[in-house]
């Protein structure tokens, strides 16, 4: 009788230690804490606008939307909330004005002291908003003592301050459109025969649109919730959103200014999301 011998058994190969798996995973649990970091006072102050108590504790004794109906018809917070408004568009509309020819020179001209004006541009968002608050007002009363415009406390004062806000953002978002366009576009369309202005208007503009239109955004809402700059450059009488709130807060500690500030946060959402819509934000942001 014959035996056969049996092949020696392999061993199994081990299982390799998947490093990228790991590290997808590793991703996905650092950004979802950040999230819920950046969330958190989100959801606490939404919260906190539908208790129905004066005084806030914990927990709340009920919910109610009284404080959204009473923040609604306060006509002071209407009213601040309109110059805030009005401050925003006016601020944001000069300032991209100024900054888009500002990008371009940055961009496509070659000087000496290039990125040192560059930098220069982020100064607003570097300086402390009280120190450039108070340089500011003392720049407008020389201004109205030399030339004896009615510069101090003026709406025209105020925006001048808010446009310093809106450029650096300006800047540096069409900036970035402009380092990602194609140039060779613009030599397509000039050797088709358009003019230099013509090109820009026709091709360059509507190529960076949506850096255009990201620096206004956050523009326009680092002017919407300025409070630093405007406590020195605002009149008597008027008051800016932030600045209402603020004067509020000494008097009273109730839920209406978290509904305010609840109903700011969809004012802001909802124009990002409709802007979004049409001119892709996700290109340079």
């Amino acid at each position: 009788m014959t035996t056969t011998a049996l092949p020696p058994s392999t061993p199994l190969p081990r299982q390799s230690f998947d490093r990228r798996k790991l590290g997808r995973w590793a991703l996905l649990a650092v950004s979802a804490l950040a999230f819920v970091y950046i969330l958190t006072p989100l959801i606490f102050v939404t919260w906190l606008s539908f208790y129905s108590q004066e005084i806030p504790s914990f927990p709340p004794e009920g919910y109610s939307l009284k404080w959204y109906a009473g923040a609604i018809s306060n006509d002071r917070f209407i009213d601040a909330f309109i110059l805030s408004a009005e401050l925003g568009i006016v601020s944001t509309l000069i300032g991209l004005v100024l900054a888009i020819p500002a990008s371009l020179g940055l961009t496509r001209l070659k000087f000496r002291g290039r990125d040192g004006l560059g930098n220069m541009m982020l100064m607003p968002l570097i300086v402390p908003g009280i120190v450039l608050g108070i340089a500011l007002y003392i720049f407008h009363v020389e201004i109205e003592i030399n030339t004896g415009l009615p510069i101090i406390g003026s709406f025209y004062g105020l925006v001048w301050g808010h446009v310093l806000l809106v450029i650096p953002w300006a800047v540096r978002l069409i900036t970035a459109s402009l380092a990602g366009f194609d140039r060779t576009l613009e030599e397509a369309a000039q050797n088709l025969g358009a003019d230099r202005f013509t090109t820009f208007r026709r091709v360059t503009l509507p190529g960076i649109l949506p850096g255009i239109v990201a620096g206004g955004m956050f523009g326009f809402v680092s002017s919407f919730g300025n409070l630093e700059m405007s406590l020195f450059l605002v009149g008597p009488g008027s008051n800016t959103l932030p600045i209402a709130i603020l004067q509020y807060l000494r008097w009273k500690i109730d839920p209406t200014i978290a509904s305010i500030s609840v109903l700011q946060i969809l004012v802001i959402a909802v124009a990002m999301i409709i802007t979004d819509r049409f001119v892709k934000l996700s290109r340079v942001v």
